[in-house]
C-alpha cells in the first residue's frame, strides 16, 4: 500500500512562525502532524488535496493563561453584569435566590462596584437573599461580597467590610463553597474550551487548581481527566496547581523537597492533551478591585493595594518550589508585587541554582522600567492580558496617573529588554478573542478610543509571536506546537485574511475560518476534510 498524506492544504498564505520558512502556500498533514511545507510535500501522495482559496493559515493560538472551569461554570450562574444600578442588581439576586432552597448556595456573577459607584453590602444581600448564602463574585476573580449566611461560617479572624473579601478573605469563602461537582466542572470545562476553539485557541493553561483563589475542588484535577476520558476535553490543556495544594512530604533530605503534590508530580508531567504545567504563586490581587501592590497609592484613594498572604511567606513557596523542581508562574500585577516576584526568584536561583527553569510572571501588569533588566536576568517570561486593556485601560490609566499609565501591560520594552512576551486573557475576567488582544498590542487603543502607552507598539509578527510560538516556549512545548514545522502537531487556524495586510482596525474582526486540532477540524467550516 503506498503512503499517502492524509491532507495537503494549498492555495494558502501560511504564517509559519518557524524562522526557517517564515511564509509558505502549502502544508502537508499525516496522522495529525505536520509533515512539512511547500516543496516538501508539493509532489507527495495526498488522499485529499485542499484548496483553501487563498485564506491564511497560523498555528494554532496558545492561550497561557486561563480559568475554564470559573469560565464554564459562570455562562451557568446568575449574571448580574448588565445591570447598571444597586435596585436592579437586588432584584435580579431576589428572583434567583426565591428559585433555591433555603439551605443552597446562590452564585452571582458579572460584579463589579465600579458602575455602581459603590459596593453591595451584607445588609443589602440578607434582604435580597432571604437569608440564603449569597456569594457575589467580583470580575476580577480577587473579591467578593458575601451573606450574613457565609460570614457566620468563615473563621473569626477572616477580615471583612460590610460583607466585602478580598485576596485571602476570597479564597476563604471559595474554600467554604467547595466542592462543586465533578460532573458540573466537566460541562463547566467543555463549554468555554469549545468557545475557545472558535476563537481559534487550541491549547491552555489553566491558571491554578486545587487552591487558591478560583479553585473549585480538591480533587479539581479529576474533572479534566474525567473530561478527557469522555471524549470532552475539546484542546490541549495544562494544568498549573496552586501552591496552596502542596503539603509537607517526608522526602529524603538530599533532594531539597520539602512541600509537594503527592507521589512527587510537578511540571512536565502528563501528555499531550493534558499535563501538569507551573505551580501557581499569588503574591497580590488586581487592578479592578484596587487590590494590586504598588509602590505608590492608587490616583484618588489613600491605598496603594495589598500581597495575597505575608511576603516571606510567598517568598519562601517560591524558593521551596523552585528547589523541587517547579516552574513557577507568579502572578504579579503591581509594581511592588513584581519587586517581590524577582526578589523571590533571584533568591530562589541565588541559592538553588537552575539552568532553563522558564519560570513566569502572570500579569506582569505595572512593570518600572528598572525592573526590566531583572526579568531579562531571570530569563522569566511576562504573561500579559492585552484585553485587559481594551477593555479597561481607561479606569486603569485614570488610577495609575500620567506618569505610570505608560507602564502598564507593557509590550515593546519586554522585548528590546530580551524578556520573553506570552500573550494571554485571565478568561473570563475580560473577553479571550486572541486576534482582539494582538489588535491592542498593535494600536495601544481602547474600545473606548484612548491610547496606552503608545510606545509599547509593537508589530502585528510580533504580537502572533506572543500567542503562538512564545506561548509554547512558556508553556514548555515548543517541541510539539506553536508553529508550523516538520514534526509539530497539526494544530492550525484558517483565517479569511492576512492579518499583516489588513487594517489593524480590523485585526480585532478577522473570522477564523476554521480551527483544527490534530489536523481535524474541531471548530468552523469543515474546508472539505
Amino acid at each position: 500500500m503506498t503512503w499517502k498524506l492524509d491532507a495537503r492544504l494549498t492555495n494558502a498564505t501560511v504564517l509559519t512562525m518557524d524562522t526557517r520558512h517564515p511564509v509558505a502556500t502549502t502544508v502537508g498533514i499525516w496522522n495529525g502532524l505536520v509533515v512539512g511545507v511547500d516543496d516538501a510535500v508539493t509532489e507527495l501522495p495526498a488522499r485529499q488535496e485542499v484548496d483553501l482559496g487563498g485564506a491564511t493559515v497560523v498555528p494554532g493560538f496558545i492561550d497561557a493563561h486561563v480559568h475554564l472551569a470559573w469560565a464554564g461554570t459562570g455562562m451557568r450562574s446568575v449574571s448580574i453584569g448588565s445591570c447598571e444600578r444597586i435596585e436592579d442588581v437586588l432584584r435580579v439576586i431576589a428572583k434567583a435566590a426565591g428559585e433555591r432552597g433555603q439551605d443552597e448556595w446562590l452564585d452571582v456573577v458579572g460584579y463589579d462596584q465600579r458602575p455602581l459607584g459603590r459596593h453591595l453590602t451584607v445588609d443589602e444581600l440578607d434582604a435580597a437573599g432571604g437569608g440564603r448564602k449569597v456569594f457575589v463574585v467580583h470580575d476580577s476573580g480577587h473579591a467578593c461580597v458575601v451573606s450574613s449566611a457565609v460570614l457566620r461560617m468563615l473563621p473569626v479572624d477572616v477580615e471583612h467590610h460590610q460583607g466585602v473579601l478580598a485576596e485571602s478573605g476570597m479564597a476563604a469563602v471559595r474554600e467554604l463553597r467547595q466542592p462543586y461537582a465533578l460532573d458540573e466542572l466537566v460541562d463547566a470545562i467543555e463549554a468555554a474550551g469549545r468557545q475557545c476553539l472558535a476563537e481559534g485557541i487550541t491549547t491552555v493553561a489553566e491558571a491554578g487548581i486545587g487552591g487558591g483563589l478560583i479553585s473549585h475542588s480538591g480533587v479539581e484535577l479529576d474533572a479534566y481527566q474525567r473530561a478527557q476520558e469522555q471524549g470532552r476535553l475539546p484542546l490541549r490543556v495544562q494544568l498549573m496547581i496552586a501552591a496552596d495544594a502542596l503539603h509537607e512530604v517526608a522526602a529524603h533530605p538530599a533532594d531539597g523537597v520539602t512541600r509537594a503534590l503527592d507521589l512527587g508530580l510537578r511540571t512536565g508531567f502528563g501528555g499531550d492533551r493534558l499535563s501538569i504545567g507551573p505551580l501557581k504563586i499569588w503574591t497580590d490581587g488586581g487592578m479592578m478591585p484596587r487590590t494590586a501592590a504598588l509602590t505608590e497609592p492608587y490616583v484618588g484613594l489613600d491605598h496603594s493595594g495589598q500581597f495575597y498572604r505575608d511576603p516571606d511567606v510567598l517568598v519562601q513557596q517560591m524558593v521551596d518550589g523552585h528547589r523541587a523542581g517547579w516552574q513557577l508562574a507568579v502572578h504579579a500585577i503591581g509594581d511592588r508585587a513584581v519587586d517581590l516576584a524577582l526578589a523571590g526568584l533571584e533568591r530562589a536561583q541565588a541559592e538553588h541554582p537552575r539552568a532553563a527553569a522558564r519560570h513566569r510572571i502572570e500579569h506582569a501588569g505595572l512593570v518600572r522600567p528598572d525592573q526590566l533588566p531583572r526579568l531579562a536576568a531571570l530569563g522569566a517570561a511576562a504573561v500579559v492580558q492585552p484585553n485587559f486593556l481594551t477593555y479597561l485601560g481607561d479606569d486603569y490609566a485614570a488610577v495609575m496617573g500620567e506618569s505610570r499609565a505608560p507602564w502598564l501591560y507593557r509590550g515593546k520594552a519586554f522585548l528590546d529588554a530580551g524578556v520573553p512576551l506570552v500573550g494571554s486573557s485571565d478568561r473570563p475576567v475580560t473577553d479571550g478573542a486572541p486576534l482582539r488582544a494582538m489588535q491592542f498590542m498593535v494600536e495601544r487603543r481602547t474600545a473606548a478610543g484612548l491610547t496606552v502607552g503608545p510606545d509599547e507598539s509593537i508589530t502585528v509578527l510580533d504580537a502572533l509571536q506572543a500567542y503562538t510560538a512564545t506561548a509554547a516556549w512558556a508553556c514548555r512545548a515548543e517541541d510539539r506546537i506553536g508553529s508550523i514545522s516538520p514534526g509539530k502537531r497539526a494544530d492550525l487556524v484558517v483565517l479569511d485574511a492576512d492579518p499583516r495586510a489588513v487594517d489593524t482596525a480590523r485585526l480585532g474582526e478577522l473570522r477564523v475560518r476554521a480551527t483544527l486540532l490534530d489536523g481535524r477540524v474541531a471548530h468552523g467550516d469543515s474546508l472539505g476534510l
